[in-house]
């Protein structure tokens, strides 16, 4: 099946920013005194807008998290991000092809619209992905699993849902596709596939998906 719309999430897919934002959370967390793992952070939290960081804890422990949190842990991912921020290895490549082809591509991020931009100017995807093609949980208020993400961007680039793919490597990510409609390529690269349930298919190497998305 040849898509309309090709939709990416950010984190993990585009640029392998989870590691780095992961490694962070979990620390400040445990700082504020919520002991979290790297592990943890990565099964609880990959994947959430930061308004789902804020309900588990409150949830888990009756308190909530500092007024300023979001602020100061963008500040620090961000910080982390110019020193270290990479592409995720051969997704340059997908959005160079689709771009060719004349294939419509967007992102559909839980993250907010400056972290979507602090990455792509550090990795290079800023020239491939122009205001247009960034769509954030900030625009629909509810993020992922809610599927209101992926059928905003949908909207807003002018394709029906059934006609759209995502590429996923979260679960939070997977579930909202497959809520929205939509057929969902799952990236296995840092999460494991059983995780990933729902998923049209898996793929473990950005390599392979070029060939799925025709």
């Amino acid at each position: 099946m040849r898509y309309d719309l090709v939709i990416f999430d950010n984190d993990g897919v585009l640029v392998d920013s989870e590691p780095i934002s992961n490694r962070l959370l979990a620390a400040y967390l445990s700082e504020l005194g919520h002991p979290t793992s790297y592990e943890a952070s990565l099964r609880d939290y990959m994947g959430s807008a930061m308004h789902r960081i804020h309900d588990l804890i409150e949830e888990r422990t009756g308190q909530r998290l500092p007024d300023d949190f979001d602020d100061v842990f963008h500040a620090r991912v961000f910080a982390a991000f110019e020193r270290e921020l990479e592409p995720v290895a051969g997704a340059v490549g997908v959005v160079e092809k689709l771009a060719a082809d004349g294939v419509p591509y967007c992102v559909a991020s839980s993250g907010s619209h400056e972290r979507i931009r602090v990455g792509h100017r550090k990795t290079g995807l800023d020239r491939w992905f122009d205001d247009g093609r960034i769509f954030s949980s900030q625009d629909v208020g509810r993020g992922k699993p809610a599927p209101d993400l992926f059928l905003y961007a949908a909207e807003r680039m002018g394709v029906v849902s059934t006609r759209c793919v995502v590429v996923e490597d979260s679960p939070l990510g997977v579930e909202a596709a497959v809520a929205a409609g939509m057929d969902v390529l799952g990236f296995t690269a840092m999460t494991p596939a059983e995780r990933l349930v729902g998923a049209t298919q898996l793929f473990s190497d950005m390599g392979e998906l070029a060939d799925l998305l025709v």
